[in-house]
């Protein structure tokens, strides 16, 4: 199990490092894995990160309300993304396909808020399962394997790589972050997307996401 106290003194020391004075972009979901890259960057670099939190119309029912009132302090930036990703995905039954359309998607907006602030790295909360699901050829994450193969940014920051979903949540513990946000249930990165059996529409996006606030 993690040394969450040393973990954390190091973490933050690689984040500066790595993030070498300039600005950073994290990708915050409001999942445990990138609230606590968040957290730990926050104190890293401070004003220097640039949170953002993209509702690409996949999300869960009622999450980016709640997401904008637990992480405000930050300065979270919302950006309205949900036609760029549903038109990107109307019509799309693979869920392989569905992966990557997400994290070439993910990665270009991520681009354009790069621009427009001075940011020139990417912070992302990926964790070892999703570097052995992706490498493994199990199922490619959209912070892995649904990568495009060129991005603008000048690096990718992944202090979390290293670590089972266990660990990162003593971790989130450790920093004091909510018990909501320290032991969420697990939400696929490509969102309701995964969840639509066969092609994706609008209109069974909205199905799968009233039926999910049912089941939860």
């Amino acid at each position: 199990m993690v040394n969450t106290e040393k973990f954390i003194t190091e973490a933050i020391r690689r984040i500066q490092e790595e993030s070498k004075g300039e600005k950073v972009v994290i990708a915050l979901s409001g999942g445990v894995d990138s609230s606590v890259c968040a957290e730990l960057a926050s104190r890293a670099i401070g004003e220097r990160l640039i949170p953002i939190y993209v509702d690409t119309g996949l999300m869960r029912k009622g999450e980016t309300e709640r997401i904008t009132e637990i992480f405000g302090h930050l300065g979270l930036k919302v950006v309205n993304a949900a036609d760029e990703f549903l038109d990107a995905l109307e019509g799309e039954s693979d869920p392989e396909k569905k992966r990557k359309i997400v994290g070439e998607r993910f990665i270009r907006v991520f681009e354009r808020e790069a621009t427009a602030t001075g940011a020139q790295y990417l912070l992302q909360g990926t964790i070892y399962p999703d570097c052995i699901e992706s490498e493994g050829g199990i199922k490619s994450h959209h912070n892995v394997g649904g990568l495009p193969l060129t991005m603008q940014f000048s690096g990718v920051i992944e202090p979390l790589r290293d670590l089972y979903k266990d660990e990162v949540r003593a971790v989130a513990e450790a920093l004091g972050l909510p018990r909501e946000i320290a032991h969420r249930m697990p939400f696929p990165g490509p969102g309701l997307s995964v969840r639509v059996v066969g092609k994706v529409t609008r209109e069974a996006i909205e199905v799968v996401r009233e039926a999910n606030a049912i089941i939860e």
